[in-house]
């Protein structure tokens, strides 16, 4: 769907600036777009290699083992029917980490690992279950402590100050990601949205 959005607007453009004359600045313009993509992207190598290292890291040191034994309380509440010691909570871990370091983009690998192993547990294969609901609202308005990928996008944008976006930031997503957690768990007590608890919990039994 995308690219056909992605085609449309190109088309839509194409046919605008021909109309309008203007097929020579239109083509400009995206020789200069094109150029300003590849700088971008080159100044978020570092970024994205230094944080992604130290979250490998942290990985193979069975950090994130601790880290799910420590916000366990937490997590139980949100997941009831994902065992604390499977692999899902361990996926969903290092993207809500990736997320709250502001590495969208490594967090995305991490997401869909996680819904492939929530996916195990879900009894009912075509319909997302109460814990992927979660974990998506979660993962969509996900706290960010460090916007470490905006700084970065700042700083090759030459800006003066590019760190003054935490602290907003922090609010921001600390508000989306309340507001997600609350309409999910309002919703998922209406009959329309409801799932089966029970056969979910009995399917992660199995699982673990």
């Amino acid at each position: 769907m995308l690219n056909y959005i992605w085609l449309a607007l190109m088309v839509i453009a194409i046919v605008v600036a021909g109309i309008t004359g203007n097929i020579d600045a239109v083509t400009k313009q995206a020789f200069k777009s094109a150029e300003t993509a590849v700088e971008i992207a080159l100044s978020l190598i570092g970024i994205m290699t230094l944080w992604l290292g130290i979250m490998k890291i942290a990985e193979e040191a069975g950090l994130v083992k601790l880290l799910a034994r420590a916000i366990s309380p937490i997590t139980r509440r949100l997941f009831p029917e994902i065992p604390t010691d499977h692999p899902a909570m361990g996926s969903m871990l290092l993207n809500i980490a990736a997320n709250w370091l502001g590495l969208s983009n490594a967090a995305t690998p991490l997401g869909l690992k996680a819904m492939e192993e929530l996916q195990k547990l879900n009894p009912k294969k075509d319909t997302a279950s109460n814990a992927m609901v979660m974990f998506l609202g979660l993962n969509t308005a996900s706290i960010t402590l460090i916007p470490a990928t905006i700084i970065g996008l700042r700083v090759a944008a030459g800006s003066a100050n590019p760190e003054e976006i935490i602290g907003t930031t922090i609010l921001a997503s600390t508000v989306a990601t309340t507001v997600a957690i609350i309409a999910t768990k309002l919703l998922g007590r209406l009959r329309v949205f409801r799932e089966s608890a029970s056969e979910q919990k009995t399917e992660a039994g199995k699982e673990s």
